[in-house]
């Protein structure tokens, strides 16, 4: 799986969606479209980030794919990311675990720039 970007996390700040660090991790808000050509981050919605992944919302396998895309896209292992909250939804917190707001955030601009 190859992590791929379209679009453009940047605003006129430079800054990306909102992420906050907790005592347990760094957390992000992401907006999942299942059932898609490719897996990629599209954009931003809100404050959440967009993202599209190949996997159906069935079974568990769409939550499964944003965990080991979004592993991919920050470099860390899969167990460093956890749906926090919204596992039914397309709506979701994202935890990970052994990073920084501020190392997310350096590392969804750098995924973004290349």
């Amino acid at each position: 799986m190859r992590a791929t970007w379209h679009g453009d996390l940047r605003d006129a700040d430079d800054a990306v969606i909102p992420i906050h660090d907790t005592p347990s991790g760094a957390t992000f808000q992401v907006k999942v479209h299942p059932r898609a050509k490719k897996n990629a981050i599209t954009g931003e919605i809100g404050e959440a980030l967009k993202i599209a992944l190949t996997a159906p919302p069935v079974e568990g396998r769409a939550n499964e794919e944003c965990v080991a895309f979004l592993a991919e896209v920050l470099s860390v292992p899969r167990s460093s990311v956890t749906i926090a909250a919204g596992k039914s939804s397309r709506n979701k917190t994202i935890l990970v675990s052994c990073l920084s707001a501020r190392q997310v955030e350096a590392r969804l601009l750098e995924a973004g720039s290349q």
